[in-house]
């Protein structure tokens, strides 16, 4: 009788225990549409395409995105939400700070995406892919420009998880990002897939 009561007790302090863990989810839809925002901010809409126009991996992935996301509305609509639904929140003054950084610098930037210079890194920051498309008198000033948008792009993906009050989450919105980055860019500019360069 004892161990039946205890298995009882065991098994309801579990399903209390899941019910306020299932609702601490990554928001990954809210995360891509909040990286879109200040992605075409920081790039403008002439750099940006159509969902439709996005690479084959990277479709493939809004369709697991999406999968997770109805599986996530199943757990949620078997077990009553424990808080509401999670909006991720992208305006606070530091973040604002760190996108009017990234936009004012990205008409430096922006030549060397189109020449392939400067390549869409896998982790959703940027490095200089091909030193050769540089002018030797510019090389340093492109290195200096990349150190800096990869300095601000980590500041903002961690400054958006602690916005949030989830530090923990940097990792998934910089993975978001990149994802996105890639998604976003212009025809001809180039990105790292799999280990290995591709152009759009």
């Amino acid at each position: 009788m004892k161990f039946f009561r205890w298995l009882t007790g065991s098994a309801a302090g579990l399903m209390l225990v899941s019910c306020v863990t299932i609702n601490i989810y990554f928001p990954a839809a809210a995360a891509e549409k909040a990286a879109d925002r200040i992605i075409e901010d920081v790039w403008g809409p002439a750099s940006t395409q159509s969902k439709d126009e996005a690479a084959p991996e990277e479709q493939s992935s809004i369709k697991v995105n999406e999968a997770q996301n109805i599986a996530i509305s199943v757990l949620n609509w078997l077990v009553s939400p424990a808080s509401a639904e999670v909006n991720l929140n992208v305006s606070s003054p530091a973040i604002n700070a760190i996108q009017d950084k990234m936009k004012s610098r990205h008409a430096s930037l922006k030549p060397h995406y189109a020449s392939g210079a400067v390549g869409l890194t896998a982790n959703g920051l940027v490095t200089v892919r091909d030193a050769k498309a540089i002018a030797l008198k510019d090389r340093n000033k492109v290195k200096a420009l990349v150190a800096d948008e990869n300095k601000d792009r980590n500041a903002l993906y961690a400054e958006i998880a602690r916005a949030n009050g989830h530090p923990e989450w940097k990792a998934d919105i910089q993975s978001t990002f990149a994802r996105r980055w890639v998604s976003n860019a212009a025809g001809g500019w180039w990105y790292q897939s799999g280990g290995a360069w591709k152009q759009k």
